[in-house]
């Protein structure tokens, strides 16, 4: 009997064991977990422009975008970009879905944009160390015209349906002078009497030559190229007829939606990199003196711009 008890003992502990073990386990070595090898979110600041040479952009523009990205640290930025659109209406597409945060053009252009994007006109750029400019309305000596008033029933050469020296600033000075200005498709179109025609030459020195050669008596074109850039012995058969108003060389833009401190930033460190002469290199490749604020304030100035612009829609173009 004592042995039958004995076997039934052994038997019951066997069956405890596994449930005890199992209630009361031993501690255990914890598992590791591994390293995320991931670095951390890229945030750039992007730089954009519009060319067919996207090469020779990003050449010029790469040392500033990386300057004032290294410039921005603690602001998340971890580096700077050049994006090249192939049109207008591309760079206002990429303004539009963040994909470029800053762009610059003269000023009629820059406007346009801005209003199609939402983008913000921000500061001056000195490109070419210009800060403002003018168009020079001009004939040849040839042609016998010797004031605005003298191209009534005459063609003039212009540049470009969107170019701030190359078309708005003459066409403004022009209208405001009481004049009539009528695009046609070249230089051999009819005129009025009482209108001028234009066509565009897509170019400043096609425009001299079309003046040299007689396929328009006249042309325009921005003082720089006019002072400085055309030939001698070119500018020698021409008679200037008259200087327009000047306007801004260049102007910035910033995406809309950009947080308000770190726009602040990027506006400081473009206004003041001049300062350090070790940036001078930086701002010759991006043919670039200095930033700066408008003397006047941004809305004295986009303001008139705004009016001129008012004025060329009305103008029938080629």
């Amino acid at each position: 009997m004592r042995k039958s008890a004995s076997c039934c003992l052994l038997i019951a502990l066997l069956f405890l064991l596994p449930t005890a073990c199992t209630n009361n386990p031993t501690p255990s070595t914890p598992t590791l977990q591994p390293t995320s090898t991931e670095s951390p979110q890229e945030h750039f600041i992007v730089f954009g422009d519009i060319s067919d040479d996207p090469a020779e952009v990003i050449e010029g523009t790469q040392p500033i975008a990386d300057y004032v990205a290294a410039q921005l640290a603690d602001y998340g930025i971890t580096g700077g970009q050049v994006k090249v659109a192939a049109s207008t209406e591309e760079m206002i597409e990429l303004l539009k879905s963040g994909e470029v945060d800053l762009y610059f053009d003269s000023t009629y252009p820059a406007t346009l944009i801005s209003d199609a994007s939402g983008a913000q006109i921000i500061l001056r750029r000195w490109r070419f160390g210009v800060e403002t400019y003018n168009s020079v309305i001009f004939a040849s000596k040839s042609s016998g015209i010797t004031d605005v008033e003298g191209l009534k029933g005459k063609m003039i050469a212009m540049d470009a349906p969107y170019s701030t020296s190359g078309f708005m600033l003459p066409a403004v000075y022009l209208t405001e002078n009481g004049l009539k200005l009528v695009g046609k498709p070249d230089g051999s179109a009819p005129i009025g009497s009482d209108e001028i025609g234009f066509a565009f030459a897509y170019d400043d020195e096609n425009i001299l030559q079309w003046v040299l050669s007689g396929i328009t008596p006249a042309g325009v074109t921005d003082d720089y190229h006019f002072d400085k850039s055309f030939p001698p012995e070119a500018t020698a058969q021409l008679v200037e007829l008259a200087r327009t108003e000047s306007t801004p060389r260049q102007v910035g833009l910033a995406r809309a939606g950009l947080e308000p401190e770190l726009l602040q930033a990027i506006i400081q460190t473009l206004i003041t990199m001049h300062e350090d002469p070790n940036n001078q290199t930086i701002l010759d490749k991006f043919q670039t003196t200095r930033f700066d604020k408008f003397p006047e304030g941004i809305e004295a100035a986009t303001g008139r711009i705004r009016e001129m612009m008012e004025i060329v829609k009305d103008i029938p173009l080629p």
